[in-house]
């Protein structure tokens, strides 16, 4: 490994733990002696890189250091520019816009070597199946996501009846041609999944929802594993 491979390993370590995490234990993740791993340290901060620290204290970074050029290998830049790729296709218009926008700044910063591989890349994908069409904006609910705020829905099940709900939404998984709303709901007092094609309509509410998503969420795997369930856009969850 280069003296560059190096200092750019240590970086994504420190990058990677938000508390204070001691030499020997950096020295152990990045391959390297403790004399090395000091070295490597006043080094960085030599160079601008905003470390804070001292032996026996332990290091961490402060956050929103800028990592320099990024390096990635062959299958790291194929996965990045599929990915990136589905998502472009996936018929959302602002996560397209997102998943492009990415990809550019990414491509911006990369060597000139590796911004050729990522421009050459034949991983490419295939027509498929549109989603369908969602009369609220999808946006809309990743917003609701993001701010942990309660939404207001009109739901229409698969028999056609329609049912006013306030719930929690916790998060939006992504399906070939649907998107499910993971909520909890109020009305049923449970974990409840709403296809976006079926909300009618949707009002975010200025109300945060009492528990945080990561809560919601982890809870949800847990009682859905003991109860063997699983999503799957082609049932309707939204009730028993």
């Amino acid at each position: 490994m280069s003296r560059s491979e190096r200092l750019l390993k240590l970086l994504q370590v420190l990058r990677r733990h938000r508390g204070p995490v001691s030499g020997q234990v950096l020295a152990v993740e990045t391959g390297v002696s403790i004399r090395t791993l000091y070295r490597d340290i006043a080094s960085l901060q030599a160079q601008g890189a905003a470390i804070e620290g001292e032996p026996g204290v332990g290091y961490v970074m402060r956050p929103g250091f800028m990592l320099p050029p990024l390096m990635f290998g062959q299958e790291e830049i194929e996965a990045l520019v599929l990915g990136m790729r589905l998502v472009a296709d996936s018929g959302d218009r602002q996560l397209a816009q997102g998943a492009l926008g990415t990809l550019a700044k990414i491509a911006a910063v990369l060597p000139p070597d590796m911004r050729r591989e990522l421009d050459a890349s034949a991983l490419l994908v295939g027509a498929g199946r549109k989603a369908l069409h969602t009369p609220v904006q999808p946006d809309l609910l990743r917003t609701a996501i993001r701010s942990e705020h309660k939404l207001r829905i009109s739901y229409r099940d698969p028999a056609g009846a329609v049912s006013q709900r306030v719930v929690w939404p916790y998060a939006l998984v992504y399906f070939d041609q649907t998107r499910v709303v993971m909520c909890w709901c109020e009305l049923r007092d449970g974990f409840r999944n709403f296809r976006s094609d079926r909300i009618t309509e949707a009002a975010l509410l200025d109300q945060r929802y009492p528990r945080h998503r990561q809560a919601l969420l982890k809870e949800w795997r847990r009682t859905e594993f003991v109860a063997g369930r699983s999503i799957l856009p082609e049932t309707d969850s939204s009730d028993p």
